[in-house]
């Protein structure tokens, strides 16, 4: 099998400008770096498929083509597949961009309060002393229906 070096460049250039993407804290620009490492893996499906030839079907040839190999339809199917799975992905992190926008009023991923509390821990504390450092703030409760509703002009149960 002989790899052609510039598909390999495309292949990784794609993966990389994915990999950025994906660690910006900016929702949109995640589902733009899953795109395109989703195409990066595509295409690499593509060219570990082989060379091209006549279609998989019985006693079909290529128009014109002459080719005495058949095509692998195996790569053919992984990479439909995996189209149909990122659409299906793509959708659902937009979803979630619009309900955190609706919620949030901003786009950008913030810090988990749980995870940036075990990260300042140190190893000779007890969970007590945690609790009194890292007091939740108790004066807003986030799970109002208004809140969590993304209809507007809800009112929920009052």
């Amino acid at each position: 099998m002989t790899a052609y070096l510039i598909p390999l460049i495309i292949i990784g250039g794609l993966t990389s400008a994915g990999v950025y993407l994906l660690l910006e804290r900016h929702l949109t620009r995640m589902l733009l770096g899953l795109l395109l490492i989703s195409n990066a893996v595509n295409l690499l499906i593509l060219s570990a498929g082989g060379r091209s030839g006549n279609p998989p079907i019985r006693d079909r040839t290529s128009a014109g083509s002459g080719e005495t190999t058949t095509a692998d339809p195996l790569a053919q199917a992984l990479i439909l597949t995996a189209i149909v799975i990122t659409m299906g992905v793509a959708a659902f992190v937009l979803a979630l961009t619009y309900r955190s926008f609706r919620l949030n009023t901003a786009e950008e991923v913030t810090n988990d309060p749980e995870d940036t509390r075990v990260s300042q821990r140190s190893g000779n504390e007890s969970a007590d002393e945690l609790e009194r450092r890292f007091e939740p703030d108790r004066s807003r409760d986030t799970d109002l229906p208004d809140e969590l509703d993304a209809l507007p002009g809800y009112e929920g149960s009052r």
